[in-house]
Protein backbone atom coordinates (compact mmCIF):
# COMPACT_ATOMS: atom_id res chain seq x y z
CA UNK A 1 0.00 0.00 0.00
CA UNK A 2 1.30 3.47 -0.88
CA UNK A 3 1.58 6.07 1.83
CA UNK A 4 -0.41 8.82 0.12
CA UNK A 5 0.76 11.48 2.59
CA UNK A 6 4.36 11.28 1.33
CA UNK A 7 3.86 9.91 -2.21
CA UNK A 8 4.33 12.30 -5.14
CA UNK A 9 3.73 11.13 -8.70
CA UNK A 10 6.90 10.86 -10.77
CA UNK A 11 5.76 13.36 -13.43
CA UNK A 12 4.65 15.88 -10.79
CA UNK A 13 8.10 15.76 -9.21
CA UNK A 14 9.68 16.07 -12.68
CA UNK A 15 7.54 19.13 -13.41
CA UNK A 16 8.45 20.85 -10.15
CA UNK A 17 12.18 20.06 -10.27
CA UNK A 18 13.10 20.34 -13.96
CA UNK A 19 10.31 21.50 -16.27
CA UNK A 20 9.22 24.63 -14.35
CA UNK A 21 12.74 26.14 -14.14
CA UNK A 22 13.39 25.31 -17.81
CA UNK A 23 10.15 26.98 -18.92
CA UNK A 24 10.83 30.01 -16.74
CA UNK A 25 14.24 30.44 -18.35
CA UNK A 26 13.08 29.69 -21.92
CA UNK A 27 10.14 32.11 -21.95
CA UNK A 28 11.54 34.67 -19.46
CA UNK A 29 8.66 34.63 -16.98
CA UNK A 30 9.06 37.06 -14.07
CA UNK A 31 6.39 35.51 -11.86
CA UNK A 32 6.14 31.78 -11.02
CA UNK A 33 2.38 31.90 -11.57
CA UNK A 34 2.97 32.69 -15.27
CA UNK A 35 4.70 29.35 -15.82
CA UNK A 36 2.36 26.97 -17.72
CA UNK A 37 1.17 23.87 -15.87
CA UNK A 38 -1.22 21.02 -16.52
CA UNK A 39 -4.79 21.89 -15.58
CA UNK A 40 -6.71 18.69 -16.38
CA UNK A 41 -6.86 15.70 -18.71
CA UNK A 42 -10.22 14.67 -20.16
CA UNK A 43 -10.70 11.13 -21.50
CA UNK A 44 -13.65 10.27 -23.71
CA UNK A 45 -14.93 7.12 -25.38
CA UNK A 46 -17.77 7.50 -27.87
CA UNK A 47 -19.55 4.25 -28.69
CA UNK A 48 -21.58 5.59 -31.59
CA UNK A 49 -23.70 3.12 -33.55
CA UNK A 50 -22.83 0.21 -31.25
CA UNK A 51 -24.50 1.98 -28.31
CA UNK A 52 -27.63 2.58 -30.39
CA UNK A 53 -27.96 -1.15 -31.13
CA UNK A 54 -27.00 -2.34 -27.63
CA UNK A 55 -27.36 -0.11 -24.56
CA UNK A 56 -24.86 -2.27 -22.60
CA UNK A 57 -22.00 -1.04 -24.83
CA UNK A 58 -21.94 2.39 -23.12
CA UNK A 59 -21.78 0.63 -19.73
CA UNK A 60 -18.88 -1.50 -20.97
CA UNK A 61 -17.06 1.62 -22.21
CA UNK A 62 -17.66 3.29 -18.84
CA UNK A 63 -16.16 0.33 -16.96
CA UNK A 64 -13.09 0.21 -19.23
CA UNK A 65 -12.55 3.97 -18.95
CA UNK A 66 -12.90 3.82 -15.16
CA UNK A 67 -10.25 1.07 -15.08
CA UNK A 68 -7.86 3.11 -17.23
CA UNK A 69 -8.38 6.38 -15.34
CA UNK A 70 -8.47 4.98 -11.80
CA UNK A 71 -11.57 7.06 -11.14
CA UNK A 72 -15.25 6.55 -11.94
CA UNK A 73 -16.26 7.63 -15.44
CA UNK A 74 -19.69 9.06 -16.23
CA UNK A 75 -21.92 7.86 -19.05
CA UNK A 76 -22.51 10.52 -21.72
CA UNK A 77 -26.03 10.79 -23.10
CA UNK A 78 -27.53 12.20 -26.29
CA UNK A 79 -28.66 15.81 -25.93
CA UNK A 80 -31.36 15.53 -28.58
CA UNK A 81 -33.03 12.95 -30.78
CA UNK A 82 -31.73 12.29 -34.30
CA UNK A 83 -34.12 10.05 -36.22
CA UNK A 84 -31.66 9.32 -39.04
CA UNK A 85 -29.22 7.72 -36.58
CA UNK A 86 -31.98 6.13 -34.45
CA UNK A 87 -30.79 8.15 -31.47
CA UNK A 88 -33.27 9.26 -28.82
CA UNK A 89 -32.79 12.00 -26.27
CA UNK A 90 -30.99 10.83 -23.08
CA UNK A 91 -29.78 7.63 -24.79
CA UNK A 92 -26.33 6.56 -23.43
CA UNK A 93 -23.71 6.96 -26.16
CA UNK A 94 -20.31 6.81 -24.43
CA UNK A 95 -18.31 7.69 -21.33
CA UNK A 96 -15.98 10.43 -20.14
CA UNK A 97 -13.79 11.21 -17.14
CA UNK A 98 -11.86 14.31 -16.06
CA UNK A 99 -8.56 13.81 -14.23
CA UNK A 100 -6.94 16.47 -12.06
CA UNK A 101 -4.12 16.56 -9.51
CA UNK A 102 -2.07 13.44 -8.80
CA UNK A 103 -4.28 11.13 -10.90
CA UNK A 104 -3.71 13.42 -13.90
CA UNK A 105 0.08 13.16 -13.55
CA UNK A 106 -0.12 9.38 -13.03
CA UNK A 107 -2.24 8.97 -16.19
CA UNK A 108 0.10 11.15 -18.28
CA UNK A 109 3.05 9.07 -17.03
CA UNK A 110 1.32 5.80 -18.04
CA UNK A 111 0.22 7.26 -21.38
CA UNK A 112 3.69 8.43 -22.43
CA UNK A 113 5.90 5.70 -20.93
CA UNK A 114 3.67 2.60 -21.17
CA UNK A 115 0.70 2.97 -23.55
CA UNK A 116 2.19 4.92 -26.48
CA UNK A 117 5.15 2.55 -26.96
CA UNK A 118 2.63 -0.34 -27.20
CA UNK A 119 0.80 1.23 -30.17
CA UNK A 120 1.41 -0.61 -33.44
CA UNK A 121 3.40 1.35 -36.08
CA UNK A 122 3.74 4.30 -33.70
CA UNK A 123 5.66 7.23 -35.17
CA UNK A 124 4.80 9.86 -32.59
CA UNK A 125 1.82 12.15 -32.06
CA UNK A 126 1.04 15.17 -34.21
CA UNK A 127 2.59 18.42 -33.08
CA UNK A 128 -0.20 20.35 -34.79
CA UNK A 129 -3.13 19.23 -32.62
CA UNK A 130 -3.16 22.33 -30.42
CA UNK A 131 -6.25 24.54 -30.28
CA UNK A 132 -4.54 27.95 -30.24
CA UNK A 133 -5.01 28.41 -26.48
CA UNK A 134 -2.49 25.89 -25.20
CA UNK A 135 -4.67 22.77 -25.07
CA UNK A 136 -3.67 19.54 -26.83
CA UNK A 137 -5.97 16.84 -28.21
CA UNK A 138 -5.02 13.40 -29.47
CA UNK A 139 -6.73 10.09 -29.95
CA UNK A 140 -6.03 6.39 -29.68
CA UNK A 141 -7.54 3.82 -32.05
CA UNK A 142 -7.47 1.07 -29.42
CA UNK A 143 -7.95 1.45 -25.68
CA UNK A 144 -6.33 -1.95 -25.11
CA UNK A 145 -2.82 -0.41 -25.22
CA UNK A 146 -3.22 0.35 -21.51
CA UNK A 147 -1.93 -2.48 -19.31
CA UNK A 148 -4.91 -2.16 -16.92
CA UNK A 149 -7.22 -3.58 -19.58
CA UNK A 150 -7.32 -7.37 -19.65
CA UNK A 151 -7.28 -8.20 -23.35
CA UNK A 152 -9.09 -11.53 -22.84
CA UNK A 153 -12.11 -9.89 -21.17
CA UNK A 154 -12.59 -7.12 -23.76
CA UNK A 155 -15.78 -7.53 -25.78
CA UNK A 156 -15.24 -4.43 -27.95
CA UNK A 157 -12.13 -2.39 -28.80
CA UNK A 158 -12.86 1.32 -28.34
CA UNK A 159 -11.10 4.35 -29.67
CA UNK A 160 -10.60 7.15 -27.18
CA UNK A 161 -10.00 10.89 -27.17
CA UNK A 162 -7.43 12.45 -24.82
CA UNK A 163 -7.52 16.20 -24.24
CA UNK A 164 -4.70 17.73 -22.20
CA UNK A 165 -5.66 21.17 -20.88
CA UNK A 166 -2.87 23.49 -19.75
CA UNK A 167 -2.69 27.01 -18.36
CA UNK A 168 -0.40 28.05 -21.24
CA UNK A 169 -1.47 31.10 -23.25
CA UNK A 170 0.06 29.96 -26.56
CA UNK A 171 0.62 26.69 -28.38
CA UNK A 172 4.42 27.15 -28.26
CA UNK A 173 4.35 27.32 -24.45
CA UNK A 174 2.09 24.26 -24.22
CA UNK A 175 4.28 22.29 -26.65
CA UNK A 176 7.38 23.16 -24.60
CA UNK A 177 5.55 22.00 -21.44
CA UNK A 178 4.56 18.66 -23.01
CA UNK A 179 8.05 18.18 -24.51
CA UNK A 180 9.35 18.48 -20.94
CA UNK A 181 7.28 15.38 -20.13
CA UNK A 182 8.86 13.64 -23.20
CA UNK A 183 5.65 13.67 -25.23
CA UNK A 184 6.71 11.96 -28.51
CA UNK A 185 5.89 14.65 -31.08
CA UNK A 186 6.63 13.69 -34.69
CA UNK A 187 6.96 17.28 -35.94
Amino acid sequence: MLDTATYTPRFKALYQSAIRPALKEEFGYRNDMQIPRLDKIVLNIGCGAEAVRDSKKAKSAQEDLSTIAGQKAVVTKAKKSIAGFRVREEMPLGAKVTLRGDRMYEFLDRLITVAMPRIRDFRGVSGKSFDGRGNYATGLKEHIVFPEINFDKVDEVWGMDIIICTTAKTDAEAKALLKGFNMPFNS
